[in-house]
């Protein structure tokens, strides 16, 4: 038996609030707020996640894959997002997709991307993604969940365990964006700007 979310402290998502459907909406009404780097910086809020992981880690590693279809995957080996059982035995993920982050979203002068934008959290490449699909390894379980327009429209769906950790966030951006087009090199030479974390880029869109 688990323990009850409400003793869970919040660190970077509020573990209680789930889905924030009107925080996810705020987001849709306004892409040129949220994401003025248009796919570009939906790449980099992701990357910035992989860059705390290998931060915490003393080093770490992430593919950034551009697919023919123009979504976009990064992967990377870190811890996996932290994912506990709750006092009913459910399995519940942080809710990082769904809610905002605690650190940066209402204070956007706290951090900014490599491109110069401020860094909002993964709940805006979510709230802007046609469809999101999170890949989760952690050491006491693994699980894949999609989303669509940010809000979630399966459960946690254990996948086969590999014996690695780290995260796969697969997404397509919507057509909302204004900056459509997102390059291998401007990917790797904004990503150098995070010391911890190498980066390789698969670009798949002139195969």
């Amino acid at each position: 038996m688990g323990t009850s979310k409400a003793s869970w402290r919040n660190t970077t998502h509020d573990w209680a609030k789930g889905v924030d459907v009107d925080h996810l909406a705020l987001i849709r009404e306004d892409p040129a707020v949220f994401a003025p780097g248009g796919v570009r910086q939906l790449v980099l809020e992701v990357v910035a996640y992989a860059a705390d992981e290998a931060e915490c880690n003393s080093g770490g590693r992430c593919t950034v894959t551009l697919h023919l279809d123009g979504s976009v995957s990064v992967a990377d080996d870190g811890r996996g997002t932290d994912t506990r059982v709750d006092d009913r035995d459910q399995v519940v993920k942080k809710p990082v997709m769904a809610s905002k982050d605690l650190r940066f979203f209402d204070h956007p002068e706290a951090q900014v991307l490599p491109d110069g934008h401020p860094r909002r959290g993964m709940s805006v490449v979510a709230a802007l993604s046609e469809w999101l699909v999170h890949t989760n390894r952690r050491r006491n379980g693994a699980w894949s969940q999609r989303y669509e327009h940010g809000v979630p429209v399966t459960g946690l769906e254990p996948i086969a365990d590999d014996g690695t950790t780290g995260t796969i966030v697969h997404f397509l951006p919507g057509e909302s964006l204004a900056a459509g087009v997102v390059t291998a090199d401007e990917v790797v030479r904004l990503a150098m700007l995070w010391p911890h974390l190498a980066v390789e880029v698969d670009d798949r869109r002139s195969a």
